[in-house]
This record gives C-alpha cells, structure tokens and sequence, in this order.
C-alpha cells in the first residue's frame, strides 16, 4: 500500500466518511451498482481484492480468497451464475475471520443470509438466494472482461456502508482525492450548521451557498477554510 493510500484510508475509517460524501468527492462516480449491505450498520475500508468466477462455478472463488490479505476489500465478480449465490456463510467466514479482510463485496448473489446477519459478517451483495453455484472448476472468467475490471479497480480503495459500496481508482489514490475528502467533511459540518443552528433551507443552503456570502455567520473555526469551499466538490468530470 502507498503511504497515499493509507492516508486515505486512515482518514476514512477516522471520520466515518460515507459512500454518499466519497461518491461525492469522485464528481458523482465509482458505485458499484445494485450492491447493498447483507448486514446493515456496518462501516468498512480497504484496498480491493479483485477475484472472479464464472458459469455457475464458485472455485474460482475457493481458490482465489487464499490470497487475500488483512484490511482488504474483496470484491467478488462473477459472470454467467444463472441466478445462483456465489458462496455463504463458510467462504464468508474464511474470508473475514480467518483472512481477515475488512469486508467482501459481492457483485452477485449470497446465501446463508439469516446466518451471515447473525454472526455480523461484513458482505455486500446484489441480494440474496438458497441457490448455490457448484464447487467444481468450470469455465474461467472471460478474459478480457476480467482484464478490463483490473485496469477499472485493483488497487483502488473501496468504501463499504449502509449506501452501498463506492471505490476510489488507484489512480486517484492522491493528494487532491485527499483534499477533496477533508474538504467534503467540512462542506457537511458547515451545511449541518446552517440547517440546525440558522435554520435555513436546503436551496439556500447547498444551491445558493449563501454561507460563502456571509461567511461571518459561521465559527470563527470555520473562517480560514472557507475559501477552499468555492469550487464545487461535487461536481462531475
């Protein structure tokens, strides 16, 4: 990991910085679609742990995970798995337990579902079934699809919460994602304020930025950041 990246990290994990504010800060990019939480109030970060399986075979899955190393993300594709779950409770539990990683990212199907909430285990999925995938080896993953996702995510930091899952390119992993992150957390203490103490509305509040305009109606705590505020942190490429 770069000492970048574990910056970013550290000041994820740190604030509890959420999918919504980095989707925010990547201009409105990076969610992995249709993925949500199988156990809710959980916050997790880490580097991405590409792994792939295909044709209602989940050994990819087995032999991959091996791999995986603590305070990773292991994101999981699989293609062409005919509406089954790619793994349950027990690849769950080596994954996280045993491996250590901070989470697994599902772009498929679980399922064990009453048991991975139970035990907690940290899984996002595109939703859930009783119907598994087979644990024999089968066709591989294409191979320029599989090619195509690494150049999208390895290496990338991805963020898990009650939102979803939303990962930061590796190369965006730098010094200006970094300042936009920090700045985004004082965009939402500074919007917060003017909701709950100046009660103001929303329009005025996030369209207009009326606070940028009388910026001596905020703490003086707020005052030397304010400039960095100017430019719109979400605004897409």
């Amino acid at each position: 990991m770069t000492p970048i990246a574990e910056k970013i990290i550290n000041i994820i994990k740190l604030n509890r910085i959420s999918t919504t504010e980095v989707a925010d800060a990547l201009g409105k990019r990076g969610v992995l679609e249709g993925l949500l939480p199988v156990t809710h109030d959980m916050h997790c970060v880490g580097v991405v742990r590409p792994v792939f399986t295909a044709f209602n075979s989940n050994y990819g899955i087995h032999d991959q995970v091996r791999a995986v190393e603590p305070g990773e993300v292991v994101v999981v594709y699989a293609h062409a798995c005919d509406g089954r779950a790619i793994f349950g409770d027990l690849v769950a539990k080596f994954i996280t337990l045993y491996r250590r990683a901070a989470a697994v990212a599902v772009n498929g199907l679980v399922r064990d579902a009453a048991r991975l909430r139970r035990e907690r285990y940290p899984v996002w999925s595109s939703g859930v079934t009783p119907l598994g995938c087979f644990n024999v080896e089968g066709e591989p993953f294409p191979a320029d699809k599989e090619a195509a996702i690494r150049a999208a995510v390895e290496g990338g930091v991805a963020v898990c919460d009650d939102g979803g899952v939303v990962i930061i390119p590796a190369a965006e992993l730098n010094e200006a994602t970094l300042e936009k992150l920090e700045k985004i957390e004082l965009q939402e203490d500074i919007w917060f304020y003017c909701l709950d103490v100046l009660k103001w509305d929303t329009k005025k509040i996030v369209v207009d930025r009326e606070y940028l305009k009388q910026p001596g109606l905020l703490p003086a705590t707020y005052a030397e950041a304010m400039k960095s505020l100017e430019t719109r942190l979400d605004a897409g490429k």
